[in-house]
C-alpha cells in the first residue's frame, strides 16, 4: 500500500524541515510550502488525504488558506499548527473548520497521533500493525500463543513511555551506562512481541548513543508504536 500524501504549510525552514521529517517517519509522502500561494498551487495539481497548515502564513491566515484549499477541494481533512495559547484565537481556528489544532512546540508522538486519529477514518495509515508488528516473529517467540502474545504487547505498550523516557534523560545526562542497560531490556521486549520498526532502532541507539539521527529515529519509533497501538489493539491476526 502507498503512503498517504499529506500537505505541511509552514512558513519557518527550521519547523518546516521538522515537521516533514516527523511526518515521513510514520511513514508518509508529503509535500511542503512555505506560502499559501505554494499550497494553492500544490492542491491544484495534487490529492492529499490531509492539510496541515500554519495559521500564520507570510500571504495568509490558516483560516484564509483553508477557505481557499476548500474552494478547491471540500473533503480533505486538515489540521491547524500554531503558537497561539487564547483560547478565543484557538476557538476561532477551530470554527474555521479545522479537525484539530496543534499547538507548538510539537512533539513527534502528539503529532503522528493527531494524524492518525484523522487518518484512521479517512485512510488506512500507511504505518499500520503489519509493518509496527510482526505478528510472525511474535507467534514464534511466544509458542504460537495468540493470548500470550496479547498481554505480552499490553504490559509492552504500557511500560514503553516511561522506558523511553529513562533512555532519553539518561542520554541527556550523558549517562549512556543507563541507557544501554534499559535499551537492553527493551531490545527483548520487542523480540517477544514482534516489534519490528522499534527493534531496529533500539539497536542502533544501543550502538550509537551519541548520535543525534538514532536518537531521533527511536523517539519517533516509539511515537509511531503507540500512535498505532491508539488506532488498533496490537493484537495478531487470527
Amino acid at each position: 500500500m502507498n503512503p498517504a500524501r499529506l500537505l505541511l504549510v509552514e512558513d519557518d525552514a527550521v519547523s518546516r524541515g521538522f515537521l516533514q521529517h516527523a511526518l515521513e517517519s510514520l511513514p508518509a509522502a508529503v509535500d511542503a510550502a512555505a506560502d499559501a500561494a505554494h499550497a494553492l498551487a500544490l492542491v491544484r495539481e495534487h490529492g492529499y488525504a490531509l492539510w496541515l497548515l500554519d495559521a500564520n502564513l507570510p500571504d495568509a491566515s490558516g483560516e484564509q488558506l483553508l477557505h481557499g484549499l476548500r474552494a478547491l477541494r471540500s473533503d480533505v481533512p486538515a489540521l491547524c499548527l500554531t503558537a497561539e495559547v487564547h483560547p478565543e484565537r484557538l476557538g476561532q481556528l477551530r470554527a474555521a473548520g479545522f479537525v484539530e489544532v496543534l499547538q507548538k512546540p510539537l512533539i513527534i508522538a502528539k503529532l503522528h497521533a493527531a494524524v492518525c486519529r484523522v487518518l484512521g477514518t479517512q485512510h488506512q495509515v500507511a504505518h499500520g500493525d503489519s509493518m509496527i508488528w510482526d505478528d510472525a516473529q511474535a507467534l514464534r517467540a511466544l509458542g504460537g500463543n495468540t493470548a500470550t502474545i496479547q498481554a505480552m504487547r499490553a504490559l509492552f505498550v504500557a511500560e514503553l513511555p516511561t522506558q523511553s523516557a529513562i533512555i532519553l534523560r539518561a542520554l541527556a545526562d550523558d549517562d549512556v551506562e543507563t541507557a544501554r542497560a534499559v535499551l537492553h531490556r527493551l531490545k527483548a521486549s520487542c523480540g517477544f512481541t514482534g516489534s519490528a520498526r522499534l527493534l531496529a532502532a533500539v539497536r542502533a541507539l544501543a550502538d550509537a548513543p551519541h548520535d543525534p539521527s538514532c536518537v531521533e529515529g527511536f523517539h519517533v519509533q516509539v511515537a509511531a508504536t503507540l500512535a498505532a497501538v491508539q488506532s488498533k489493539s496490537g493484537q495478531p491476526e487470527s
